[in-house]
């Protein structure tokens, strides 16, 4: 695993070329994976795109999004649990490059609980001692 940071640089506008990975087009996230939203890239590969928030809450402040559009952690780890896992690995990954591998991870599932965008996302939170 490669951690970047570096302005997100694919300039593909479709989000895979892949028949069996699905997308929403007006979801925000798919349009970032697909290069149409600027972001800024700290990890990519074939399963995960991961960019920093652009509202941190801590030092470093990172978004893992599965390439493959799921609505919610539930329907991920129901859908595809391996993918879930990537997760995990590449926060971990993240927080060791970051802050000697201590990180707080974050799923937020449904409107109620602060998910603002429809489309998986794991919060990384690193950096710096963190409050409890």
């Amino acid at each position: 695993m490669k951690l970047e940071e570096s302005e997100n640089d694919m300039n593909d506008a479709t989000a895979t070329t892949s028949a069996d990975v699905s997308t929403d087009p007006d979801c925000l996230f798919c349009k970032i994976i697909a290069g149409q939203v600027p972001s800024t890239k700290v990890f990519e590969d074939d399963e995960v795109y991961a960019f920093k928030d652009i509202n941190p809450k801590a030092k470093v402040h990172v978004l893992i999004v599965p390439r493959k559009h799921y609505a919610n952690v539930h329907e991920l780890a129901e859908k595809s649990p391996q993918t879930l896992v990537h997760i995990v690995e590449v926060a971990k990954k993240i927080a060791d490059d970051a802050f000697h591998g201590s990180f707080r991870l974050i799923f937020n599932t449904g409107e109620d609980a602060g998910q603002s965008v429809f489309h998986v996302h794991a919060h990384v939170l690193t950096g710096e001692v963190l409050a409890e």
